[in-house]
């Protein structure tokens, strides 16, 4: 329960709202009705709200949705725009290792690579190359 918390409370919030939404509209259904001299039935009512539910979630929901879940996927996948950072700073840690001294530093780097399964070694950014030419240091 305590794992899935931020689930859990999210839920609660939508239940909540989506409940709230369709029982104020109910009420200002109702009360638009009766200014129109008829009685409120349920059948308009659903379309209408089903309507009205619908629009906003294409226009707000998943749009959203979408936004979050598809930046949080390319990060996870790691394309470039979401590495770049962390490969900048990657590789300046890794040229700190190496004035420890070149050995030392390398088996430091292809310790930390094992250890946290980096199969293809550090991180090189976009400019690494033209900061590092091959077999200088980077």
């Amino acid at each position: 329960m305590k794992r899935y918390a931020y689930a859990w409370l999210t839920a609660g919030f939508f239940l909540i709202s989506i409940v709230l939404h369709w029982l104020f509209g109910w009420y200002a259904f109702a009360d638009d009705q009766q200014a129109h001299g008829e009685a409120a039935r349920v059948g308009p009512y659903l379309m209408e709200m089903g309507r009205d539910t619908f629009e906003n979630w294409q226009s707000e929901f998943l749009q959203l949705l979408w936004q979050v879940v598809g930046l949080a996927y390319f990060l996870y996948v790691g394309s470039p725009a979401s590495k770049e950072n962390d490969d900048r700073t990657e590789a300046k840690i890794d040229a700190l290792l190496r004035l420890v001294g070149k050995e030392k530093g390398e088996a430091l780097i292809a310790e930390l690579d094992e250890q946290y399964l980096r199969t293809q070694g550090h991180a090189r950014p976009h400019a690494h190359d033209a900061v590092y030419p091959k077999g200088k240091g980077g």
